[in-house]
């Protein structure tokens, strides 16, 4: 439906973006047993606490700063195959401290996968640092210590992830507060598990100029509003919210109103493979099951450029590419 477009993505946790595929040749080569979290191609879970169960699970299996290289590279090439141009990837230096990697050598992975798939399609991408919200506000923190001082050129965002019904997001102020310090973009996950009311607390207390998911914000007139005033983007991931059951099926998933309303919204996957989806089937569901246009589609990746976390630049070049393309594909409609 829409493989002629070019696309990007904002919004991918790295661990969620591993196949199957490569888990389970992971799960051999340490010899672990996953056939409780992997059933054929796909991964089983049965709620919002079990899919963060089965996702740990996953992660697990990568352990090593070559394990990342590959991870990485793998969905990056994914990624280009389909006409992707630019991809932020969300990593938890935190895990990597967790599973005795270390967060340095977990991030030298990510870095030299990133590389690696540039080298070969010109796919530009950026790493997210994120804390977990379910590990408390000292992990957070720490988290947002070590992206102020990693001192990669790839890390230029800060985010927090995880359980959203743990603590307020009070709490975790401090950490957004030292990212901001040190020229990092903010984006926060909120709206997606818990209502509109997380996304104000968000807008509020940290300040970002992107929010994870934010989709019950529909729920609120007036916070739509001051989204759209303020020029706050949304990160939506539809495919992972009909999964998780944040809305029971597409006809009530409301993208097509958050942009009706003037609010800045782009198109992600989230954790692809957990929800059988794809960016490239994020990208289908947008003109198939959510009825929007191809000029509706492309605005909504020149967001998600325009909203990236990159040096003036950067975005400038990927703009005019972005620009270019369309130059030469004006039809009329997504086919």
């Amino acid at each position: 439906m829409t493989q002629k477009l070019l696309k990007a993505e904002i919004h991918c946790h790295i661990e969620g973006a591993a196949p199957p595929s490569l888990s389970r040749r992971q799960a051999e080569k340490y010899g672990i047993d996953v056939s409780d979290v992997i059933q054929g191609d796909s991964y089983v879970w049965r709620d919002f606490a079990d899919f963060i169960r089965c996702y740990d699970r996953i992660a697990s299996l990568f352990r090593k700063e070559e394990d990342y290289a590959v991870l990485t590279e793998t969905y990056l090439l994914d990624l280009a195959e389909i006409g992707t141009i630019y991809s932020e990837i969300i990593v938890s230096p935190d895990h990597g401290d967790r599973i005795g990697l270390g967060a340095d050598a977990y991030l030298a992975g990510i870095t030299d996968g990133i590389l690696s798939a540039r080298s070969k399609t010109g796919i530009e991408a950026r790493i997210i640092v994120t804390g977990e919200r379910h590990f408390g506000p000292e992990r957070v923190i720490a988290a947002a210590d070590y992206a102020a001082r990693s001192h990669n050129p790839l890390v230029t965002g800060f985010n927090m992830a995880g359980e959203e019904r743990m603590g307020r997001v009070a709490d975790y102020a401090r950490a957004f507060d030292i990212a901001r310090d040190a020229g990092l973009g903010l984006t926060i996950h909120a709206g997606e598990v818990c209502g509109a009311s997380s996304v104000r607390d968000a807008l509020d207390l940290v300040r970002p100029s992107r929010i994870g998911h934010g989709v019950r914000s529909i729920e609120d007139p007036e916070l739509l509003r001051r989204l759209s005033v303020e020029g706050i983007v949304l990160e939506v991931c539809p495919g992972s919210n009909i999964a998780l059951k944040v809305f029971a099926g597409f006809a009530q998933h409301p993208l097509p109103h958050l942009m009706a309303a003037g609010i800045r919204v782009c198109i992600n996957s989230d954790d692809p493979p957990f929800f059988n989806t794809s960016l490239q089937r994020e990208y289908d569901l947008a003109a198939t099951e959510l009825g929007m246009t191809r000029s509706q589609i492309d605005a909504m990746t020149r967001t998600a450029l325009e909203a990236a976390f990159v040096d003036e630049e950067t975005r400038t070049s990927l703009l005019t590419r972005f620009d270019a393309h369309l130059a030469g594909n004006d039809d009329a409609h997504v086919s």
